[in-house]
C-alpha cells in the first residue's frame, strides 16, 4: 500500500496538489501512484461536492467527514481541506454510506456490520458519523450485532468548525448530517491497529450520578449537575451563558466514568442548561455511574498518549503505511498550542503518511478496554498492507 497526504485552502489548490501527487511517481523508473481511496477531512465551508467529483473522475473512492480543524502535519488547518490518498487493491476494502432516515442509528449501524460480514471473513471498520444526537455506543453495538461478533472499530464524529449545527459525512453523490460512512477493510490483507488514549488526570473524590437520562445529567450526589460543576471547580459562568442558556464546559473539565477492570471513559460536558441546571454530555452517562472531574491537561497528558501509541509498535506491527488520527475538539480547545506538539510526536512514532481531524467524539479501543465511544480522547489508527 502506498499513501500520500495533501492539503489546501480551496478546491483549486486541491486539484493542483492532487495532480502533483500523481505525477511525482510517474517517472520511467517508478511504478506510478494511482490511488483508489481518498480519506477527505474538510471544513463545512469548502465545496465537498466538487472535491468528490474531482476524485471520482480519477476513479478514487471517497470516505469523507467535515471537521473542526484538519491536519496532515503538526501545522493545524482551520477552514481548509486535508486528504489522504491511498493506493489499495479495491478488493481489500469497500466504502459504505447510509443515512439513518426514519431508522434508528443502531439499526443503520447494524447494516454496516452485516455489510462487513458479507464482504470479508475478518472485517475491520473505520467510521465517521454525522450529528446524530445519540450515543456513539449505539453505533458500536449496531455494527457488532450486525457482524454477530466483535471487530476493530475506529473513527470519529464529524465536526462543523464548532458551530454545533450541521456536521456532515459524505462520499461521492451522497452526504448527510444524520448519516454514517465507513471503510470496511479486509484484515486478512490489511493490518489495522489502533489506540484510544487521553492522558487526562482525575481530581477530587469519586461522585455518583444520581439522576440522568441518556446523555443528560441532572444531578450528581443529589445536587444539580451544573451547580456542582460551577461550585466544585470554582467557576463563575452564569454571566457568560448565551441566550440559549448553554456554556461549553467539557473542554476543560471532562468527566471520567470509572469502570471495573478498564480505564475510565471520558465524557465531555459540552453544554450546561441554565434552566434545569443539567449538563448535556457528548455521550451517555448512566444513572448510578461513578464519576470524577479532570484536571486541565499538561505535558504529562501528551507523554501518556505517545507512550501508548509507541506501545502499539511490536515486532509484528513495527511499521505503518498510513496513520489516521481522530482527536476530540475539546483537546484542541484545552491544549492550545500544545496540540501541535502532540500531533508531531504521534507522527514521529511511525514516520508514515498521516492525516487527522478534530471531531465531536471518537471510536476506538483503550489499552485495556474494548472498542467503544469516547470523548476528550485521541484515537490513532495505523494501517499496513500484509
Amino acid at each position: 500500500m502506498k499513501a500520500k497526504s495533501i492539503q489546501g485552502t480551496s478546491t483549486q489548490e486541491i486539484i493542483h496538489a492532487l495532480q502533483q501527487s500523481m505525477e511525482d511517481d510517474c517517472l520511467p523508473d517508478r511504478q506510478g501512484f494511482k490511488p483508489t481511496l481518498a480519506i477527505v477531512f474538510t471544513s463545512v465551508k469548502q465545496d465537498r461536492d466538487a472535491i468528490c467529483a474531482i476524485l471520482h473522475e480519477k476513479g478514487i473512492q471517497v470516505f469523507g467527514s467535515t471537521t473542526s480543524g484538519e491536519f496532515i502535519s503538526s501545522e493545524i488547518s482551520e477552514g481548509g481541506i486535508a486528504i489522504m490518498l491511498l493506493d489499495i487493491n479495491p478488493a481489500y476494502f469497500i466504502v459504505s454510506f447510509r443515512d439513518t432516515g426514519s431508522s434508528s442509528v443502531y439499526e443503520t449501524a447494524k447494516q454496516f456490520g452485516a455489510d462487513g460480514k458479507k464482504a470479508f471473513t475478518n472485517p475491520a471498520f473505520i467510521i465517521a458519523s454525522g450529528w446524530l444526537h445519540t450515543d456513539g455506543e449505539d453505533i458500536i453495538k449496531g455494527i457488532e450485532d450486525g457482524l454477530e461478533g466483535e471487530a476493530p472499530i475506529f473513527g470519529g464524529m464529524a465536526g462543523d468548525d464548532l458551530a454545533l449545527r450541521e456536521p456532515i459525512v459524505f462520499t461521492y453523490g451522497k452526504s448527510s448530517t444524520t448519516g454514517l460512512v465507513a471503510i470496511i477493510i479486509d484484515q486478512d490483507k490489511i493490518d489495522i491497529t489502533g489506540i484510544a488514549t487521553c492522558g487526562w488526570k482525575p481530581i477530587g473524590i469519586t461522585k455518583t450520578v444520581t439522576r440522568s437520562i441518556g446523555n443528560i445529567v441532572y444531578t450528581i450526589d443529589d445536587q444539580p449537575a451544573l451547580d456542582l460543576v460551577i461550585k466544585y471547580l470554582g467557576l463563575n459562568l452564569d454571566n457568560e451563558m448565551s441566550e440559549s442558556m448553554v456554556v461549553n464546559l467539557g473542554a476543560y473539565y471532562p468527566l471520567q466514568l470509572e469502570r471495573e477492570n478498564a480505564p475510565p471513559v471520558m465524557r465531555t460536558a459540552m453544554l450546561g442548561n441554565k434552566e434545569d441546571r443539567s449538563l448535556i454530555c457528548a455521550g451517555t452517562v448512566p444513572q448510578g455511574a461513578k464519576v470524577r472531574f479532570s484536571l486541565p491537561p499538561d505535558f504529562d497528558a501528551i507523554d501518556t498518549v505517545i507512550d501508548e501509541c509507541a506501545g502499539l509498535k511490536t515486532d509484528e506491527h513495527s511499521e505503518a503505511d498510513a496513520v489516521i488520527m481522530f482527536s476530540c475538539i475539546s483537546r484542541y480547545l484545552s491544549f492550545g498550542v500544545m496540540t501541535s506538539e502532540e500531533i508531531e510526536r504521534v507522527i514521529n512514532v511511525w514516520n508514515a503518511p498521516f492525516i487527522g481531524f478534530f471531531c465531536y467524539g471518537e471510536f476506538g479501543k483503550s489499552q485495556r478496554g474494548k472498542h467503544e465511544f469516547h470523548n476528550n480522547t485521541c484515537c490513532v489508527v495505523a494501517l499496513k498492507e500484509k
